[in-house]
């Protein structure tokens, strides 16, 4: 079964209690975060990562209060969610397919909370052929909400890691998983995956 890993915006400024837009006890999750990472480098499980890459007045901030404006530090990603080989694919222009096919981790850029506007990202989860995906990440009511959502209309075997997401409100996130798995996607845990 060919299993691909999607890391949802696990970047400082959601992680940290000093991050711009903190999801609270998403600190929490880093052990969890090394553990899979960890799994796929030791595995050759492809990661997709995405990432919130903002301008400074990003359209966005109407909605959410600014966060991981590109070259910021809160924009980064936490260093344990990193492998050694991967390469970055923008939203706009164009990106080496070589580059992606050749990386064990594919990290798209995002503006909005669907990380399906970056058009790259249906011809990178196309080309990788998969039959799973394993989502995990940070923000369980939003982008780990638009990515399953997105996931499932490639692929109906969509796995969400419940113990390394977080949400911004409890009630929020425990709705959120209710109307994903509704929608098609099946709840695992850490010990699941990595076992």
């Amino acid at each position: 079964m060919n299993t691909v890993f999607v890391d949802v915006d696990t970047q400082l400024d959601f992680l940290c209690p000093a991050g711009a837009l903190y999801a609270l006890g998403a600190e929490k999750v880093a052990p969890a975060l090394a553990a899979l990472t960890s799994y796929a480098a030791e595995h050759g499980i492809k990661i997709v990562s995405t990432i919130d890459a903002h301008t400074e007045n990003d359209p966005e901030f109407q909605i959410w209060k600014p966060h991981c404006v590109a070259g910021t530090a809160g924009q980064q990603k936490i260093s344990l969610s990193l492998l050694e080989k991967r390469c970055v694919i923008p939203n706009e222009g164009q990106f080496d397919d070589a580059a992606a096919n050749a990386s064990q981790q594919v990290i798209v850029e995002k503006q909005t909370v669907d990380p399906f506007t970056n058009a790259h990202l249906v011809s990178v989860v196309q080309s990788l052929h998969p039959c799973r995906f394993v989502v995990y990440g940070l923000v369980t009511e939003v982008c780990i909400h638009h990515a399953v959502l997105g996931l499932l209309r490639h692929n109906p075997t969509v796995e969400i890691v419940t113990d390394a997401i977080r949400p911004f409100s409890e009630t929020a996130g425990e709705q959120a998983i209710i109307k994903l798995v509704a929608a098609g996607a099946k709840l695992t845990n850490v010990a699941a995956i990595t076992g």
